[in-house]
């Protein structure tokens, strides 16, 4: 069994948290609902800090009781810090990078990815530069944020992830819609919505066959682009607007990504299973959210080993 959507902060970070940094508001609440304390990080994305996001110990021993031989870990969205100053995401990426890839190197049933500080895409490509250098195998990047992954500021990151034939898992921070900011829809919906709207942007401006080196892995199962593929695949017949210049139709580029078993929903995942075969399906349970599926009841090995060879 495998597991490729998990994620860790390992004791460097948790030091790093502690200390103050200016542009940087780290508070921890307390809640009668439970024990752990919740981290809040410049006062949003509020999530309960249980033991198992800090102790190795602790996540390799359920990976074995699990039957788990290989998991590829991800920092936490949370920690991504892409409105912080670009000094304090630079020092944390390299801490988080340098910490998890030693850990990974120590024990043979883990691979890692990178968070990558996408506030300064300069400094975004040295670092992945570095981690990949230190053995991660590429980097974890959150759809969202006040730029599209489009944007022009960040090719020389697509660049640069394209030359090392990295692997980036577009996992999304929570959304910020004010519409939605109620029964936990942030969640339920808004993180959906962003791999969908990241995915499908990617697809028609072209990068799949500008950058076909970068290895794309897309959380949650894809958010709701596969299962409404065939509306763009129309629009690619009607509209030049969205034909643009691809070479391909949107269902053969669907086919180019890779997507995570995390949908939660045995149909749908026969979908997609059917949709874009098992070599781009890997099994994955984003242990140890609370919405996570532990372990993970997708076995997949021939979609982890394409993503990862």
């Amino acid at each position: 069994m495998y597991d490729a959507h998990t994620h860790l902060v390992t004791p460097e970070v948790y030091e790093w948290l502690k200390r103050p940094r200016n542009g940087l508001d780290i508070e921890w609440q307390r809640r009668a609902s439970s024990a752990n304390p919740f981290l809040v990080v410049n006062q949003r994305w509020p999530f309960e800090f249980k033991p198992e996001f800090l102790s190795g110990d602790l996540y390799l021993r359920e990976q074995e009781t699990r039957g788990i031989v290989h998991s590829l870990i991800s920092p936490i969205p949370q920690l991504f810090l892409y409105d912080a100053p670009s000094t304090v995401t630079t020092e944390l990426a390299r801490v988080y990078n340098e910490s998890l890839a030693f850990w990974c190197a120590a024990h043979p049933t883990l691979s890692g990815l990178a968070t990558l500080p996408l506030n300064n895409p300069a400094a975004a490509c040295r670092e992945l530069d570095r981690a990949m250098d230190l053995g991660l195998k590429g980097a974890i990047l959150a759809p969202g944020s006040s730029r599209m992954l489009t944007h022009p500021d960040l090719v020389p990151v697509w660049q640069a992830l394209n030359d090392a034939s990295a692997i980036l898992f577009l996992h999304p921070l929570l959304n910020g819609d004010p519409r939605i900011q109620q029964r936990m829809m942030p969640n339920l919906i808004g993180v959906l919505w962003e791999t969908t709207v990241a995915a499908a942007d990617l697809l028609l401006a072209g990068y799949l066959d500008q950058y076909p080196k970068v290895r794309i892995l897309l959380a949650h199962g894809g958010g709701y682009l596969p299962y409404h593929i065939g509306r763009m695949q129309k629009a690619f017949s009607l509209w030049p607007q969205a034909r643009g210049d691809l070479s391909r139709t949107p269902h053969e580029y669907l086919r180019q990504y890779w997507f995570d078993s995390v949908v939660f929903d045995a149909q749908a995942l026969a979908f997609l299973e059917r949709l874009v075969g098992s070599s781009k399906i890997v099994p994955g349970s984003d242990y140890p959210f609370d919405l996570c599926i532990w372990p993970p009841h997708y076995r997949g090995r021939d979609g982890f080993h394409s993503l990862l060879s």
